[in-house]
This record gives C-alpha cells, structure tokens and sequence, in this order.
C-alpha cells in the first residue's frame, strides 16, 4: 500500500505499526448547514480507505471522526435564526448522519464532539503554556508561532502568504491580544450571550485548532497514522494542529500520514456553505440512487480538484444499472465464468495511493463481463467477486434504493456531547 503524504509531499509505502490497530482520524464536520457533495467525496474516500485497508489488508482499523459542534460558525448561524447553538447542531449533525448512511458509509469508530472534551483540551492548553509556547492575554491564550521554527511547514509557503490564508479562513490579525498576527487561539475568552466553560484563565470555550488535536490524542493515542480532510483543512487548521500536538507527545512524528482530499469546484470556486454554491446530498437522494452517487465521486482521483458537472453525473446512470444488473443476473450452472484477474487488479488499484478511478473501470469491466457471459455460463464467482470489491471495499449497495431496507443503513453513533450543565 502507498499513500500521498502531505507534510513528506511524496507517495509512501504505508504499514501499519506492529501490533497496533491503523488509526485514522477524520476532521468532522462543524454543524451549522446541510450536507454538501464535498463533504460527501471527503467522506468517502476515507471510507474507501478505511474499507480497503480492513479488508484487503486485513488491518483492524480505528477510525476517529469528530464533530466541531461549539464553533464560530455555530454560534454565528444560531443568532442569525433564533436558534438555540446546541438544538441546532445536534439537528444538523442528525442530517449529515442520515445522508452518509444512505450512501453506505460505514460510521466511525468514535464520533465525539469538542464540548465532551473541555477538560482534554484546557490540559493541553496549560501544558503548552508550561512549555513556553503559548501565553495569556485578557483571558484568551495564544500559541505563540515564532516560537515554533516548523510552523506551517506542511504547507510549505511564506509568512506572508500563511499569513493571507489564515485571515481568508477565519484569522483575526488585529485581535489586541496577540503578539504576532499569526498567532492563533487555543482558549477564547467568554463574550457575552455565548456558551462558556470554566477554565484557569477565566470563562471561555477552545478554539477550533486545539479542539481536534485533543480529541485525536484522546481517542488514538501518542501516534495517529492518517489524519484526514480536505484539502483546504491543510493550512491553517491541520498546520496548527501539529504544531500544538508535536509538543505534547514522545513519539514523533505525531501523525504519520498526512492526507487531504482535493476540493469540489462549482461555478469555478470551492463548493462550500459559506458561498452558497452547493450540490446538496439530500436533494441527490430524492431523486437518484445512492450508487449513483458514490459511482460519480469515486470517477475522481481524491488529490485531483473536479467541477461538479451535471451532465456527466446523470451519464453515470447507465453505468449503475449495470452494476446492479450484473449483481442481479442469475447464473444458470454451467462453465464457470473466468474472474481471477478482477480482483487483484482492483487491489493494485486501491494500492496505489487509492487510486479509485482506475478501480472503479476494473469493477465495470467485471459488470461487463458477467453480463456479456454466454446464457449458459456460471457467473456466480465472478459475482462474488463483483460483490467483494465493489460492494465491501468500494462500498456500493449493488442494488437500488426501493430494495435497501432502510434498517440495513449503516447505523452511525449520535455524537457524544458535553452535557449542558458543564457550560457556565
């Protein structure tokens, strides 16, 4: 198995550690709108990956994905509806859980949500001050980036254009309380009307970098072998992410694969809810089959950036009816169909830093097959095959959505939450 990494910015040979699980963690959605069709090709590759791994590979997976469910954006969408933060995100976060489901995702092995962690991230926020790498000021605490040499080095690019990044993603450059203007926040002072936790510092809640670190160390260790998310996730979010986790554990690097996945384009810019410019799953559902669907995103290679284009979607039809169709023919007994190159090939495709496209010709070349195979022939293996490839490890229903009973949809956890009464 070889997979990009992005802090090596290279392909590289992917084992697991000895005697331990692949642990995977997956920067999760922040709760405020419906899910989208980026969220939706984020999620299935690292589902693909996850699948390929555990059962190609035979490696036991543990997957973490979070849930940023106390956020700027949150709390901004909150005030904007009358809605109340908390009811809001758990209404959200039940959608995105419906949708996911529906396209055959298996769910995570922990879905926890930063409100639970409070305790977990204000102990990472002292050691970090112990260690002389970030300060206080009026209540809110900063890491200190010139501090750090290797900051940002995952990306790769200079002060200046970090620099424009963070504030394009949320940065606030003229906060009084910094002493650099890339410094970012750990703990956010309390402001009024919005939730709080207690914490050494005054009342306040984490900021969105130190949220994750904390519930990925919590959850998979000292060591967490593919961190994922998209790619604009890279700088800042994940480039401050290792720089406040490396600090704090003994085994280095703290992750050992970085990987993101390329964005969805639409009308020329980032598909994303802050724009307005969204192809929503939900509404997909309605009228197309969730295969479709899956067929559509995985036609991309995950680090290549893709429009979405309408036309070509509805083109994929076809060729989820003949997925289904060669599921579904029935084998009359006789010679047995020869299969034995389809899988290995499918295989060597997921192998090969998940090269999904190319996976997803050898599985329609296998359709193909089986369907074109004379009246008389045994296709039975090769639909055991069909089904051991596309269905458990590219995870197609291979069937369409009026025959999926809806109690067989991956079942995902509801996300645990911090309790109401611990906010101030």
């Amino acid at each position: 198995m070889r997979l990009y990494d992005s802090r090596r910015r290279s392909v590289e040979r992917f084992r697991p550690r000895p005697g331990e699980p692949v642990t995977m963690y997956i920067c999760g959605i922040t709760p405020y709108d419906t899910t989208h069709l980026g969220h939706a090709f984020t999620y299935i590759v690292f589902d693909v990956l996850a699948r390929h791994l555990e059962t190609v590979h035979r490696w036991p997976v543990l997957m973490a994905q979070n849930l940023t469910d106390i956020d700027d954006d949150v709390l901004k969408k909150a005030a904007e509806t009358g809605e109340d933060w908390r009811a809001r995100g758990l209404r959200w976060t039940d959608r995105f859980r419906e949708d996911l489901g529906a396209l055959n995702l298996k769910p995570p092995s922990v879905y926890p949500a930063a409100t639970a962690h409070i305790a977990a991230i204000v102990a990472d926020v002292e050691a970090l001050i112990a260690v002389g790498l970030a300060y206080e000021s009026a209540g809110s605490v900063y890491f200190e980036v010139a501090k750090d040499p290797a900051f940002g080095a995952i990306d790769g690019r200079p002060y200046a254009d970090l620099l424009r990044t963070a504030n394009d993603r949320g940065n606030w450059p003229d906060d009084p309380g910094k002493r650099d203007p890339l410094d970012f926040v750990l703990w956010q002072a309390a402001k009024p009307g919005e939730p709080a936790w207690h914490s050494n510092w005054g009342d306040g809640r984490p900021g969105w970098h130190i949220e994750c670190s904390a519930m990925a160390r919590a959850h998979l260790g000292p060591v967490v072998d593919v961190h994922g998310g998209g790619a604009d996730l890279l700088f800042p979010h994940h480039a401050c992410e290792m720089a406040q986790a490396e600090p704090l554990v003994d085994a280095h690097p703290w992750v050992r694969f970085w990987a993101h996945v390329a964005m969805v384009r639409m009308n020329g810019q980032k598909m994303s809810k802050s724009l307005g410019n969204l192809v929503h799953v939900g509404k997909l559902l309605e009228h197309h089959e969730p295969d479709t669907i899956r067929l559509y995103l995985l036609r991309h290679h995950y680090r290549t950036e893709w429009e979405w284009n309408a036309e070509r979607f509805e083109s994929e039809v076809a060729r989820m009816r003949t997925l289904h169709a060669a599921a579904a023919r029935e084998s009359q007994g006789g010679s047995e169909l020869d299969f034995s190159s389809a899988g290995p090939r499918i295989a060597r495709a997921l192998d090969d830093d998940l090269d999904t496209p190319a996976a997803i010709e050898a599985v329609l070349d296998l359709a193909d097959s089986i369907l074109e195979a004379p009246f008389h022939a045994d296709v039975r293996g090769a639909q055991d095959v069909l089904r051991a490839t596309a269905g458990d490890v590219l995870g197609f229903w291979l069937k369409p959505a009026a025959e999926i009973d809806p109690s067989s949809h991956p079942n995902w956890p509801a996300p645990v939450v911090g309790e109401p009464d611990l906010i101030a």
